[in-house]
């Protein structure tokens, strides 16, 4: 057993010292990655706002389109349902254009009144002068005198003069509102387009900030090498002095596990690969906002595994501080379409 240990002691010392004999910055992929200059924004926010009025004919119209933040895509539509098909419309438009978020559209129309022509209502107007007549004889028979009536008194009675006005058609109101709304869409995603923009150059200066980092971790990791197998050494010869009794295999095992307990390598090469995955994402068309999400905690367990790893006081500080960047950053993703 003695000769297992001596063999596992060489064995376990050298590829320790070559694991964490890092190549260095300047030849990772995630610091070169640093140089890249970002392509046209295609982020989205999920947040923004837009209104527009309008009118046609008798009517008048205020729109609203707003939106906020949401898991999947939600739309609410608030518009007079006695225009046919006016919300399914709408919705539908609303639609085509939004992936993600809690989107409100609210439509007011209201309709001006009209002078429109007044009309005398003959059948009520005949009504009456029969009335009056009657009227009259009833008191000539009782000896009663009564002052002539005018035409100014019976046409406010009720019912003899008419107000008309014209009807006016829907359909033509339905397409003026139908054509506004597509007008206040394209502000609409212009405005989530340009609040995109401004998270895309916050998310490319973070991703900035934790290659740098992820670099110091490196370096650290390099610089600690001798002191790492050294560590090592003294904790197999606390193996080897414990090993009475136990296998081959199970020796073999717990120096393997002290192994990796002391390296970062890993860790390191998956941090600089999430930096290269997240700034092709955030260059890429379309809504990313949940894969942008998804990259945000792999980010978080990589910085976890990390910390716990780390051994020592400048990598731990550096760990927190990814973890600390990696939390802002997730902020800011939860804003992404």
């Amino acid at each position: 057993m003695l000769s297992l240990a001596k063999i596992a002691y060489a064995g376990l010392c050298r590829p320790v010292a070559c694991h964490f004999g890092l190549p260095t910055a300047p030849h990772w992929p995630y610091c070169s990655d640093m140089t890249k200059t970002a392509q046209s924004p295609a982020l989205h926010s999920m947040t923004a706002f837009a209104a527009s009025g309008g009118e046609s004919g008798v009517y008048r119209w205020n729109c609203e389109l707003r939106s906020v933040n949401g898991k999947g895509l939600d739309i609410r539509v608030r518009a007079p349902d006695w225009v046919d098909g006016l919300e399914v419309a709408l919705r539908a438009q609303v639609a085509a254009e939004v992936a993600r978020g809690n989107v409100t559209l609210n439509v007011r129309v209201t309709r001006e009144d009209t002078a429109g022509t007044v009309q005398v209502n003959a059948g009520q107007l005949s009504a009456v002068l029969e009335a009056l007549t009657e009227i009259e004889a009833q008191a000539m028979d009782l000896g009663l005198s009564l002052a002539p009536s005018k035409a100014t008194d019976i046409a406010v009675m009720r019912g003899v003069l008419e107000q008309s006005s014209a009807d006016q058609e829907i359909s033509p109101l339905k397409t003026a509102l139908e054509s506004d709304v597509a007008a206040l869409l394209k502000d609409f995603v212009q405005m989530r387009a340009g609040e995109g923009a401004a998270l895309a150059k916050v998310l490319h200066s973070q991703l900035d900030q934790v290659a740098v980092l992820t670099a110091d971790a490196a370096r650290i990791a390099e610089a600690r090498k001798d002191e790492v197998a050294a560590g090592l050494r003294r904790n197999l010869a606390r193996v080897v002095e414990n090993a009475d009794g136990l296998d081959d295999g199970r020796i073999a095992q717990e120096l393997a596990l002290l192994a990796v307990k002391s390296d970062i390598t890993e860790e390191i090469d998956r941090l600089g690969a999430h930096v290269s995955a997240a700034r092709d994402l955030i260059n890429e068309a379309g809504p990313v906002g949940r894969k942008l999400d998804f990259l945000t905690q792999e980010f978080n367990r990589e910085v976890n595994t990390l910390c716990s790893k780390a051994q020592n006081t400048d990598l731990t500080r550096v760990g927190l501080a990814l973890k600390a960047l990696i939390d802002q950053m997730r902020e800011q993703v939860q804003n992404v379409e």
